[in-house]
């Protein structure tokens, strides 16, 4: 049986967040923090969820500022600071809610950014991080449209325009664009400070991906179109740390955890988390 709730919490600026939460019914033994990624929603990880309520996990996320039902313009952010204030309000309320437990950090594309970033700034309690589909370097907006947002982001930062990525480069399943086409809650827009926010945000990232000291598990279909897998093999590589796994699954797209054979994807993430959890307890 699991049992679902939602609410809000002040994020940076006190704005008010929006966040779901699913839990097992007995007392869950690990909790898994989710950051979607741009012009998503938490509301698109029903499989992830899914998978892991049975397996005693609670489930949390919430929408970025400026995404699903969160306040604020779309695809805008002051500063790459926003983010990682919001995501650190979210896991100190996840803290205060589930004391004790053996918590990961999962992010999807632009949310597994978030989430690396947050983890190399924060020496926050946390037993590990999982990137779906890692957003770095040349993502799939024209170079164009980045230029312009270079140029636009100290004058016009507020400048929105259309990221141009098609919904079907997400999943090779037709059914989920279907149904990505028909979402009143996503989005496709992007600012200019968004943008130049997010290359100096993948920059610092790939400089420091040595300092990184975490359980790290990357997923990646080698099918991505949106973000590439050289650059994320290329961070990998960098990462010193020896807790570090990168899993590539042939054909997938960039939509990792909705796309054909999802259930793999999901038996490893469930796999590296039992044995990431089991070391936590057996440390204690």
């Amino acid at each position: 049986m699991m049992q679902h709730s939602e609410g809000t919490f002040n994020g940076a600026g006190g704005l008010k967040l929006y966040y779901q939460s699913w839990h097992p019914s007995e007392q869950p033994h690990g909790v898994l923090v989710i950051v979607h990624g741009l012009g998503a929603h938490i509301g698109l990880f029903g499989n992830v969820v899914q998978h892991l309520i049975p397996c005693g996990y609670a489930v949390y996320g919430f929408d970025l500022r400026g995404h699903g039902r969160s306040p604020g313009q779309q695809g805008y952010i002051s500063s790459w600071a926003e983010f990682r204030e919001d995501l650190g309000a979210l896991l100190r309320l996840v803290e205060k809610q589930e004391p004790g437990c053996p918590r990961f950090l999962l992010g999807h594309s632009v949310g597994a950014l978030i989430a690396l970033e947050y983890v190399l700034r924060s020496s926050g309690e946390l037993q590990g991080v999982i990137a779906l589909a890692l957003a770095l370097g040349e993502v799939g907006v024209s170079p164009l449209k980045l230029t312009l947002g270079r140029i636009l982001s100290q004058v016009w930062p507020r400048f929105s325009l259309d990221t141009g990525i098609n919904h079907s480069a997400g999943s090779r399943d037709p059914a989920v664009i279907t149904a990505y086409a028909q979402d009143t809650l996503r989005h496709t827009r992007g600012t200019a400070r968004l943008v130049t926010e997010f290359l100096a945000a993948a920059a610092w990232i790939q400089d420091h991906a040595a300092d990184l000291q975490l359980p790290l598990l990357i997923l990646h279909g080698d099918g991505d179109k949106v973000a590439p897998l050289e650059a994320t093999s290329a961070f990998f590589d960098q990462v010193t740390f020896l807790d570090k796994e990168l899993k590539v699954y042939p054909g997938v797209y960039h939509e990792i955890h909705n796309d054909f054979n999802y259930q793999e994807m999901l038996a490893d993430l469930e796999d590296w988390l039992e044995r990431h959890r089991n070391e936590v307890m057996s440390n204690e």
